[in-house]
């Protein structure tokens, strides 16, 4: 019996169909070991010791692993074929080696990118062992993630309340979205025209031309700046006689685009499916792992973390063979099409990301895949077949038109672009972020010297516009042309950035939140060097030479942390009042805009004599007057606070986050709307526990009045009458959102549902709904995501939101997902697997400690003959110990009446 080792259930699953009695596929469920997230984890003062432990779960595997290779014939480490793939086959060999489990195993390592019978067959006839230059790599990679993060995150949150993290990638691309913003918010517009003027050829064809010179000089796009020049071209274009200068038609080619790279494929997903980047890497796991096709189960894509865009021999040319049969020997180009990337560090490691099978045509596998799974094969089967087909051959025709008016010649052009032979066109286009669809369409025939007629003659206004925000497929773009994270990370840093609330998506673009803007202006100012794009690229290089052996993995360790140390040792002396003028400076188009009238920006609007600065309070940053406290006056930043009338500030005897909102009118106490720690909430009146209520998700502080605040603070309030009990049914908001209660039993509220208004039937069936088994429990902000059936127990398996992360449950056993799992991801397979684990390891110390109580109890209970004798030989106790033990039965008779 051989032993094999892959990450994933699934995985394993897939490739023990393949390998059938001779082999025992086991899956390790990604990394079994990890740094532990505290300080020392990784030692600088021991040469970057890192200490590994073992997670709960990824004890069990382990032991699972150990026992099924004893007696074993070899151990095969088959994990995914990239720098995380070779670390998490180290981690388990480390792991096993800790426990004295191989012996004289012989253990191989193995790879392949794509999962089918023919792919990792082949692969098991190449072993190899574990590449420690690739492992250096990944350690490294760890241990300066560690160091940054561990390191600086603590300067930001003595320095910045509020602040969460920082990180050596998280940070820069949350600065890439922050410049991008500053650019739009310090943008100039230009004003130009531009002068069309429709034209007709004698055959009555009819065309537009553009004004582009005069007089022999040529006028550039934003030439023409006001409308008196743009009126006066137009006149004198309504009384000119046109005819054809010059026409010249030149053939041009475009070529296809190179196969997916996990970079592009993000980006496209994004574009014409709507997907995010980390549902891209979801699905495209699952098409990678393994699907059921026909009762076969068959890896349908290569591995999906690359920036190859190469492919194997094999597969060319059974591309180039579905072409001609599909689209015939016309779309076959004379030579198979060979690419090379142009991303900066680009590994090249592994082929482009690619169907395992050329000949398995979208419209074969639709019927066998989830809708989403079944739309990212098609890009990805469209992608790599137009690839290698044969060029699109276009006509491009420039007319030039001569415009006399009088003694004045002006001058005109009209371009057109016409397919001669669509090539790859009839298969696959590429989508673009931000740029506008070239002019296409045929001009009418005409040749040199014919005259025109004129139709109309447009003069059209238009300003200049700032750069668009990044969408998140244009900022994995950018990311991926600086050199910046690799393709395994991309995902999980826009993730980060946006569980952090350091950005939002609005209209499917990035907007940094304040809180992200001051993090960025703070590391800009005080640790520059370590968010410029090209040292952190240069990093990356750097991590590209150590696994090519080239260089020392310890000594870039070394000479990172040397300047490092020093600059964070610098921060310990910086005062509070140098963080803020330099985050007034940076930010300062941001927090204090041009008011429009003259007068400085940082002008106080209560006093007219004192300076607003940026200040730090026990939650965040707020803007403040120098004059303080003579002058009160506050205000929140424009798009993280709470927001007063007309220009965003309120005066609030000197409570940053703080707005009145008005009095109570059965109390006469003051209503208000506050920024606090975990979000923003109303409250009723002052003292030690006023009431509070927090706002409920989907509403913004913009959006709260008086009215709508004091219902909130009228929670919770009764909705319906239980049709069976007669009890009340409450609504209100608790810890993980909105939720209606009758007795114990607790129901979340849809989506669709509004805290406020919902009435009483809706409330009625969520409780009858959640008492008759079908609701979702009350530990999650929703019901969880349905997964599934366990195969053995017929119980329902879902994935929850907890509050130690995210975990699955079939309603008895709960298994935390390991971090390689994003909830988004895990499969029911996966839950299976984790939740037999879970039982399989027994209670938990917590769930043992809660067993210990009823034999507490029962001793309590004990006749008093044993009482007696416990007493004779127990060692005598204190006088605080008798104490205790005297008023516990007190306190339980109390809680009983």
């Amino acid at each position: 019996m051989k032993v094999l080792v892959v990450e994933s259930p699934a995985k394993a699953k897939t490739i023990n169909k393949y390998l059938g009695k001779d082999y025992e596929v086991l899956a390790s469920f990604g990394h079994i070991r990890d740094l532990p997230a505290k300080d020392g984890s990784v030692d600088p003062d021991a040469d970057f010791r890192m200490i590994w432990t073992l997670e709960d779960r990824g004890s069990k595997r382990v032991s699972d692993i150990a026992k099924a290779i004893k007696g074993a014939e070899k151990l095969i480490l088959a994990t995914d074929p990239d720098r995380e793939g070779e670390a998490i086959s180290w981690h388990v060999l480390e792991a096993l080696r800790e426990k004295r489990a191989l012996k004289d195993l012989p253990v191989e390592r193995v790879t392949f990118n794509a999962i089918t019978k023919d792919s990792v067959q082949a692969a098991l006839r190449q072993p190899r062992q574990i590449d420690q230059a690739l492992v250096d790599a990944y350690l490294a990679r760890r241990a300066l993630d560690y160091l940054v993060g561990f390191t600086l995150s603590p300067v930001l949150w003595r320095k910045l309340p509020g602040a969460r993290s920082a990180g050596r990638v998280q940070s820069v691309a949350l600065r890439l979205v922050c410049d991008r913003e500053l650019e739009i918010e310090t943008f100039k517009p230009r004003e130009y025209w531009s002068i069309i003027a429709t034209l007709a050829t004698k055959d009555g064809g009819v065309f537009d031309a553009r004004l582009v010179g005069a007089d022999g000089k040529k006028i550039q796009r934003l030439d023409i700046g006001n409308g008196k020049d743009a009126e006066a071209f137009k006149k004198d274009l309504e009384l000119a006689t046109f005819s054809v200068a010059n026409i010249e038609a030149k053939p041009a080619k475009r070529h296809p685009y190179p196969p997916f790279t996990t970079s592009t494929l993000q980006q496209e997903a994004s574009r014409k499916l709507g997907l995010a980047p980390a549902q891209t890497m979801r699905i495209a796991q699952r098409l990678y792992e393994g699907v059921d096709i026909g009762g076969e189960t068959v890896g349908l894509i290569t591995y999906m973390r690359t920036d190859g865009v190469d492919m194997a021999p094999e597969a060319v040319q059974a591309a180039r063979r579905v072409i001609g049969k599909e689209y015939g020997d016309r779309y076959v180009p004379g030579a198979p099409r060979k690419y090379s990337t142009k991303a900066k560090n680009a590994q090249e490691a592994h082929e482009a990301i690619r169907p395992t099978d050329m000949s398995r045509l979208p419209k074969h596998v639709a019927k066998y895949l989830e809708p989403e799974q079944a739309k990212l094969y098609d890009l990805i089967w469209t992608r790599t077949i137009a690839s290698q087909m044969e060029s699109a051959e276009l006509e491009r025709t420039t007319a030039d038109i001569a415009a006399q008016v009088g003694p004045r010649k002006l001058d005109l052009r009209a371009t057109g672009q016409v397919i001669k032979f669509d090539g790859f066109l009839t298969l696959y286009n590429e989508s673009k972020d931000d740029e506008a669809d070239e002019d296409e369409g045929r001009l009418p025939p005409m040749k040199a010297g014919d005259p025109l007629e004129r139709r109309r003659i447009a003069a059209t206004q238009h300003f200049t516009e700032p750069p668009p925000r990044y969408s998140e497929a244009s900022l994995v773009k950018r990311m991926e042309e600086l050199g910046i994270g690799r393709p395994s990370t991309y995902a999980a840093v826009l993730q980060t950035l946006r569980d952090r609330e350091y950005v939002k998506i609005e209209k499917k673009r990035l907007v940094p939140e304040d809180k992200g803007r001051i993090v960025t202006a703070f590391l800009e100012s005080f640790f520059l060097r370590y968010v410029e794009y090209d040292f952190t690229a240069d990093l990356e290089e750097q991590l590209d030479r150590i696994s090519n052996s080239e260089i020392d993995w310890k000594q870039v360790l070394r000479d990172f942390w040397r300047d490092f140390s020093t600059a964070i040792g610098e921060t310990k002396e910086l005062r509070t009042a140098e963080v803020l003028e330099a985050l007034n400076e940076l930010l300062g188009p941001h927090i204090f805009p041009d008011k429009g009238d003259g007068s400085h920006p940082r002008t106080c609007p209560t006093c007219g004599t004192g300076q607003l600065s940026l200040k730090l309070g026990k939650f965040g940053a707020f803007i403040g007057c120098s004059n303080y406290p003579e002058c009160k006056y506050t205000r929140q930043l424009a798009a993280n606070g709470v927001e007063g009338e007309g220009d965003g500030s309120s005066e609030n005897g000197g409570q940053p986050g703080v707005k009145v909102l008005g009095t109570d009118p059965e109390s006469g106490l003051e209503v208000t709307l506050r920024d606090g720690r975990f979000g923003p909430f109303v409250q009723l009146g002052e003292g030690e526990k006023p009431k509070r209520s927090s706002l409920p998700k989907g509403m913004t502080p913009a959006q709260v009045d008086l009215e709508k605040a004091l219902k909130l603070l009228a929670l919770p309030r009764q909705v319906a009458t239980h049709p069976e009990s007669g009890e009340p049914i409450l609504v209100s908001i608790g810890r993980y959102g909105p939720y209606v209660q009758h007795g114990k039993t607790y129901a979340n509220l849809g989506p669709g549902d509004d805290v406020l208004e919902i009435g009483a039937n809706r409330a009625i069936d969520l409780i009858v709904t959640k008492e008759s088994g079908g609701g979702g429990a009350r530990r999650a902000a929703d019901p969880g995501r349905p997964l599934g059936e366990d195969p053995e127990s017929g119980k329902p398996i879902v994935v929850k939101a907890g509050r130690f992360g995210p975990y699955v449950t079939d309603g008895e056993t709960n298994a935390t997902l390991p971090r390689t799992i994003a909830a988004e991801a895990v499969t029911l397979d996966e839950a299976v697997e984790l939740l037999k684990a879970r039982r399989a390891a027994g209670p938990s110390k917590k769930s043992a400690r809660g067993r210990k109580a009823p034999a507490k109890k029962a001793a309590a209970k004990a006749p008093a003959a044993k009482k007696t004798a416990a007493k004779k030989t127990a060692p005598k106790k204190t006088a605080a110990k008798k104490t205790t033990a005297k008023k516990a039965p007190a306190k339980k008779a109390a809680k009983v009446g």
